[in-house]
């Protein structure tokens, strides 16, 4: 399928990343956490990156920029509704609509995105939202890809992950080693729980730095989170997590000492009854060696005997 909007009929997916900013008419800003990837090889992967039963009827991309990425994203669109056309003619169906929504903070490359991709606005398949991702209404999309603003990652990340989606999300690769640790490991701590709690989570592929332009200061990662339920349960996730950001503030301290030391933080109005409560094994492990059951169950055990306040 063809966008006759740049003039030359370029395929969707053909477009030069270098081309593209050319055209945008700026250059990304690093003061703006503005960092374009521009590795054609790259962008050609990361959509591919998604799980492979994943719902592809209505992806997000925050940070859309000159549009490299959602040129992509709009031939892997197209490409599988001419394929599900194809199977239609054999079989009767109703394939789901493939839809695509960009969310842009820029106004200068809101608008570029709605120019260069014309037709695909037109046709319906392109919306683009200008605004912040932290503060816009996110649209009920089945899967996120995003070469996110490294800025605000976390905060980004961290409103996708209750949507509980498929996520392909590009960090700096000192988060993205965070995400993935486990207990034990020097790399693991609130953010490994937290991310963990959400999604199956895993490192596909390092970037270095001069796959952007602007080069950034460090490496990127690109990170797969495949949505599932926790093998544990918790009765209030917002404590649950709260909690855990708590004891990793301590998180040299011992579990009796972090528990007692971080109330203000969990809400805890009685820390004393749980740690008298608690297991005294547990109790003399650090922070960073608990599994994210084992804070479940001990965020449980806070919530029974404890008294939490509200946040």
């Amino acid at each position: 399928m063809t966008d006759s909007s740049t003039g030359e009929g370029a395929a969707y997916g053909s477009r030069d990343p270098d081309a593209l900013a050319r055209r945008a008419g700026a250059r990304a800003d690093p003061d703006r956490d503005q960092h374009f990837l521009v590795d054609d090889r790259v962008l050609d992967r990361i959509p591919g990156y998604l799980p492979e039963n994943a719902d592809r009827s209505h992806l997000l991309e925050i940070g859309g920029g000159a549009g490299a990425l959602t040129d992509r994203l709009l031939a892997a669109a197209t490409a599988e509704g001419d394929d599900e056309a194809s199977a239609a003619t054999a079989a009767p169906a109703d394939p789901s609509p493939r839809r695509i929504t960009v969310i842009e903070r820029d106004g200068a490359f809101a608008e570029f995105l709605r120019e260069e991709f014309a037709t695909a606005v037109a046709d319906g398949l392109l919306d683009v939202v200008e605004g912040d991702a932290l503060d816009v209404d996110l649209p009920p999309f089945s899967a996120c890809v995003a070469n996110l603003p490294y800025g605000v990652s976390s905060e980004i990340a961290f409103r996708l992950l209750p949507e509980k989606k498929p996520l392909v999300l590009m960090f700096q690769a000192e988060f993205a080693d965070r995400m993935v640790a486990s207990a034990g490991e020097s790399e693991y701590g609130r953010l490994s729980v937290s991310a963990q709690h959400y999604a199956d989570v895993e490192i596909v592929e390092r970037v270095p730095k001069e796959a952007f332009d602007p080069q950034p200061a460090v490496e990127s990662a690109v990170v797969r989170c495949t949505p599932r339920d926790p093998d544990y349960v918790v009765g209030d996730e917002a404590f649950f997590l709260r909690f855990v950001k708590a004891l990793f503030t301590q998180r040299r301290k011992t579990v009796r000492n972090a528990v007692r030391n971080t109330a203000h933080i969990s809400g805890l109005d009685e820390p004393a009854a749980v740690v008298d409560a608690a297991d005294e094994e547990l109790l003399s492990s650090r922070p960073g060696k608990l599994e994210p059951a084992a804070f479940a169950a001990l965020a449980e055990l806070a919530r029974e005997r404890g008294a939490p306040t509200e946040a």
